[in-house]
């Protein structure tokens, strides 16, 4: 999920390419994204554990114990969709904000720098939606 992410916002730059040449910056972009999704999918893999321990203590089979199971599942499902939305829309802002770098073009040169800079956005990212999905998951199960 996350290179097919970072597949649409590089365009028509062969990632896989990239790293099959050992291209570090673009080996450090993509380990970041990786990183960022499961740092998000890690809240919605605890959102699942509450709701199967409530699921458990109405029962299983129970309409409300279905429901809790449900809940925590759509709520995974949510943080994925959400994290790999919020890493395309950063990239994008950050691209627009930085009119004299073309990230893409020096990720393909080579340049670590840039590399850790997205990076460091990409992750910050993942932080600030991760805590958004536990509140959601407390707010729902």
């Amino acid at each position: 999920i996350g290179f097919t992410v970072f597949g649409k916002v590089t365009g028509n730059i062969d990632e896989q390419k990239e790293l099959a040449k050992g291209n570090v910056a673009f080996g450090i972009v993509v380990a970041a994204i990786f990183v960022a999704i499961a740092v998000v999918v890690q809240s919605g893999v605890s959102g699942i554990s509450v709701g199967i321990g409530k699921a458990t203590a109405h029962g299983l089979t129970s309409v409300d114990g279905m429901i809790a199971i449900g809940v925590a599942f759509a709520q995974l499902i949510l943080g994925i969709l959400l994290a790999i939305g919020a890493i395309y829309l950063a990239l994008n802002i950050l691209d627009k904000l930085t009119k004299g770098i073309e990230e893409f073009e020096e990720l393909k040169k080579g340049n670590v720098a840039v590399a850790l800079e997205m990076a460091g956005v990409i992750i910050a990212v993942a932080l600030i939606i991760q805590s958004g999905i536990g509140g959601i998951t407390a707010a729902l199960i």
